[in-house]
């Protein structure tokens, strides 16, 4: 198999040096772009500090494949086994939720970075980064669909509270890793029919957003975005933190906005609005989905819509402004082959983007040679990508091919169900 990857290497990168691109610095840099792999994929977002159950706040995952992490050993377990089958610089991103407090009750208002020291310990010996969110879900203070923007001011004071913690836990995961911990902030608020007072609903999300990031922290340990939705499951009619809402809101706060590839509507494409963004954001954090007919999170694929998103990070030379997180939970299949064929994808699309031949693309653009262009365009995609994706596997120390497979079948028998 070495043999064959290696000789089938040495003919692709022939090929594309005639095209002037260089595949082992294309190689070299795609190791080092850092993608954030999403925790909650394992346990279905149930996490650790409820019944396991997931109640209201707009999320849902189906089906009920068997064996999903547990505990915390379960799900760190998972991702060790996971990751040693994904090329790439990986980091981890957890929910609030999923604290490691064992035989203890402590609330989303109460959450302290003691309750995550052994998550910051444990990804120090895996040698990976790790960036949070604040759970603003599964809570009987999120029942009725309202958080941050609720009208009443106790509730609210409550979501401030956690959402407060949650930067300083993010701050201590940053201090600790020597590298800044992503803060994200979603919320579910929103009316399932039509609402009377949109702007007071708005107006109260501005003041407690406000509250939440008024304490300045060092952004060399933690950077905080804010997340948009089109819909929800409850708030179909109206979601308060909207895009238009948070781009206002990150753009005169100078936080970071997050863009999800199912938060739009079917006919908008998160590649479009990259370029349009980055002159303006601080920063940009890039949650990589599939959305099908709406935001469903289903796992991401090697498609058309993913691949144009690392094709524009990479033509505006963003990977240090456009930061990048898978965002998927499906239900329904083995969940460790979900999060393997999730970020193997999504590290395709990195490193096909890294090999396109945007000098030629670019160069009849700028000369007016547009059908050139669309002929650059679909020539690229002959080009012999799978022996270079096959060698960034094999220098990652990870499977090639459809080795990894039967890897995941064998941990689906011998971990996953014994869950049952």
């Amino acid at each position: 198999m070495r043999d064959r990857v290696a000789h089938a290497y040495r003919q692709a990168r022939e090929r594309y040096a005639e095209l002037g691109i260089d595949s082992e610095a294309v190689l070299s840099q795609a190791a080092t772009i850092p993608l954030a792999v999403n925790c909650w994929q394992a346990d279905d977002v149930a996490g650790f500090d409820g019944d396991g159950a997931i109640t209201g706040g707009g999320i849902l995952a189906t089906g009920a494949f068997p064996g999903r992490a547990r505990t915390v050993d379960e799900l760190r377990a998972d991702f060790d086994f996971a990751r040693a089958l994904m090329p790439g610089t990986k980091r981890f991103n957890l929910h609030a939720s999923y604290l490691d407090a064992p035989g203890r009750t402590v609330d989303r208002d109460a959450i302290e970075p003691r309750h995550f020291r052994s998550w910051i310990e444990w990804a120090a010996h895996g040698g990976f980064a790790l960036d949070f969110n604040p759970t603003y879900f599964s809570h009987p203070n999120a029942a009725d669909g309202f958080t941050l923007a609720h009208p009443d001011r106790a509730v609210r004071d409550f979501w401030i509270e956690h959402g407060v913690r949650a930067r300083d836990i993010a701050a201590a995961m940053g201090a600790a890793q020597h590298a800044p911990c992503i803060n994200n902030l979603w919320i579910p608020d929103g009316f399932k029919d039509l609402p009377a007072d949109r702007l007071g609903y708005r107006e109260r999300l501005i003041e407690s957003l406000d509250r939440v990031y008024a304490r300045p922290l060092d952004p060399a340990h933690v950077l905080d975005a804010v997340e948009s939705k089109l819909f929800g499951i409850g708030s179909e009619s109206f979601v308060v933190g909207s895009h238009e809402f948070y781009l206002g809101y990150a753009l005169t706060r100078n936080v970071g906005l997050t863009l999800d590839a199912g938060h739009y509507h079917p006919t908008e494409q998160l590649a479009d609005k990259i370029s349009a963004l980055l002159p303006f954001c601080r920063f940009l954090l890039l949650h990589v989905s599939r959305p099908v007919r709406w935001d469903s999170d289903h796992v991401v694929l090697f498609d058309d819509a993913t691949r144009a998103i690392m094709g524009e990070v990479c033509r505006a030379r963003a990977w240090d402004r456009a930061h990048l997180a898978v965002d998927f939970f499906d239900a329904s299949i083995n969940r460790i082959a979900a999060w393997v064929i999730g970020v193997r994808s999504t590290y395709k699309a990195i490193l096909y983007a890294l090999l396109e031949p945007t000098r030629q693309i670019v160069a009849a653009e700028r000369d007016g040679r547009l059908a050139d262009r669309l002929a650059w365009h679909e020539e690229a995609k002959t080009l012999p990508f799978g022996a270079i994706w096959d060698m960034f596997c094999e220098r990652a120390g990870v499977p090639t091919g459809p080795a990894w497979i039967e890897a995941v079948a064998t941990y689906g028998r011998d971990v996953l169900a014994q869950r049952a």
